[in-house]
């Protein structure tokens, strides 16, 4: 028996994976759950595996994956630095940690500066 279900389409994008339609159109009634973010959002800076390249580290945003990626976008621009997401991480190169507080804070998330 072959259970397989795509879950994501090039065309459609995600998927439901209970109806197969496009998560916009999903008739099943079933939304994705919000990925696990504690809520409590750290801003830091790490080193380790970068040959002591900084970059700053944005833990526990309660985004979705297309809302994180959006906000990364926004705050690489805003600090004019590359940076990615990787599983729910957001990092920016660089040690932007003050300038990415304030500016978290300004868009409403309890920000808080972690590490030295």
């Amino acid at each position: 028996m072959n259970n397989a279900r795509p879950v994501y389409s090039s065309d459609q994008g995600r998927l439901c994976p209970e109806c197969g339609r496009p998560q916009a159109q999903c008739q099943c009634g079933k939304k994705p759950a919000l990925p696990k973010g504690s809520g409590q959002v750290r801003v830091g800076r790490q080193t380790q595996g970068r040959k002591g390249k900084g970059v700053t580290v944005i833990t526990g945003l309660p985004l979705a994956e297309e809302a994180l990626l959006d906000l990364a976008r926004q705050l690489k621009q805003r600090c004019g630095t590359g940076g990615t997401v990787k599983d729910g991480v957001i990092e920016i190169q660089g040690d932007h940690r003050d300038a990415l507080v304030e500016e978290l804070t300004r868009r409403g998330f309890a920000a808080k500066r972690s590490g030295g």
